[in-house]
């Protein structure tokens, strides 16, 4: 099978997706006997990127595989198919879904002793029933609380490939600042072409 063959044949099956798909669904595709090497799916891959150079969609990497979505400087635009007022998060919710990310795993009694304040019942419900956030163990302490990571639909959300992609701490000036890097600012669905179930049971990271 060709790389022109196998581009398009990627392309439809992202597309019917409905949400990120991993390089071993991608080859699950096909029969053990017909299927192509590794390398020839990264080169569908890279030459399918290219494709969309000059269109508005871009195919991306997130923590769960790889999707088409909008271009981030078109989102003046495309956020007007959604009537929804941007929801402006709290300066707790976006502390607490920080340390989560930078310190984890981590426990509520850590946050908490952090930021020096009570985290809200409410913000740890928040984040997990985003699927942001899940329990990932318990600490050996009496009371064994519960340690906190985020998920792969974490990253899938913020388009990061990887925890390695967030903002370095340096880069962080304050967390005012965390908003604006990870497209805090609106509460609509990420305006992409596969758009995973709003129902959907987070990932468990590797």
């Amino acid at each position: 099978m060709d790389v022109q063959q196998l581009k398009t044949i990627i392309e439809a099956a992202i597309l019917a997706a409905g949400e990120p798909v991993s390089l071993e669904r991608l080859q699950g595709l096909f029969d053990e006997d017909a299927r192509p090497v590794p390398e020839d799916f990264r080169a569908a891959l890279a030459a399918l990127g290219e494709d969309c150079a000059t269109r508005g969609i871009e195919l991306v990497e997130v923590g769960s595989g790889w999707r088409f979505q909008s271009r981030r400087e078109l989102m003046p635009w495309v956020a007007r198919l959604w009537e929804e007022k941007p929801q402006r998060y709290s300066r707790a919710f976006l502390e607490t879904l920080a340390l989560i990310a930078y310190r984890q795993p981590i426990t509520r009694a850590d946050i908490e002793d952090i930021r020096g304040v009570a985290v809200g019942t409410n913000i740890v419900k928040s984040l997990t029933e985003r699927g942001w956030v899940r329990v990932v163990g318990h600490r050996d302490v009496p009371g064994r609380p519960a340690l906190y990571a985020t998920t792969r639909a974490f990253l899938d959300y913020f388009n990061l490939k990887s925890l390695d992609d967030l903002p370095t701490l340096a880069e962080l000036r304050d967390i005012d600042k965390l908003e604006t890097e990870l497209d805090l600012g609106d509460d609509a669905p990420a305006p992409v072409v596969s758009i995973p179930p709003p129902d959907a049971e987070p990932v468990e990271l590797c």
